[in-house]
């Protein structure tokens, strides 16, 4: 089996709260992000693009959440607002992967969103080989109007993902995965059409 294949059979996520550092950085943050950009892209639309949280950026945002959050759940004890100001800061790196459609194309949106979906598993896979944890979240601040707001998205963009980056004490446990045989059929052409 060749190492691509032994990747992709391999790759697991790794919960963000067991990820520890070092995350990824400079180059190999540019790796990550030139195999997103290496997807399927039907009219060579780009419908997607990249938001970089790093550093100090990852405790701003997390004033943003917490601000949302507030505005969301104004009854909250403290302990929760700071839980959710805290969210970029569980990982090294985090990486906002937003769709963005061309509704004036004639792709169907449909196959511009899938790219950006393609977009978060290539980036997942590119942390894989270079040894490093990941995952993919959106949860509540990827819907939130606050939080939209607040990173600036277009009437027709939204998030695909916040990928969350570092490394690991110990590998992940394999989760089941579906038999091959439950999910799959192999088409046969009817004897005729009518």
């Amino acid at each position: 089996m060749s190492e691509m294949l032994a990747l992709l059979h391999k790759r697991r996520s790794v919960v963000v709260r067991d990820m520890v550092g070092p995350g990824p950085v400079g180059e190999e943050i540019d790796a990550l992000l030139a195999a997103g950009a290496r997807v399927p892209d039907h009219g060579k639309l780009a419908p997607w693009r990249f938001m970089v949280f790093e550093g100090g950026a990852r405790a701003a945002f997390g004033d943003v959440l917490a601000a949302a959050f507030r505005a969301n759940e104004p009854t909250a004890d403290d302990e929760r607002a700071d839980f959710e100001r805290g969210r970029f800061e569980r990982a090294p790196l985090v990486i906002g992967v937003i769709s963005r459609i061309a509704k004036d194309s004639k792709i169907p949106e449909w196959e511009q969103t899938l790219s950006a979906g393609a977009v978060c598993q290539n980036i997942l896979v590119a942390a894989s080989a270079l040894g490093f944890a990941s995952q993919w979240l959106t949860e509540w601040y990827a819907y939130d109007a606050h939080v939209i707001t607040a990173l600036g998205l277009g009437a027709d963009e939204r998030v695909a993902g916040f990928l969350y980056f570092g490394s690991m004490d110990e590998p992940p446990k394999e989760r089941p995965r579906p038999l091959l045989a439950d999910i799959t059929e192999r088409w046969i052409s009817p004897k005729s059409i009518s």
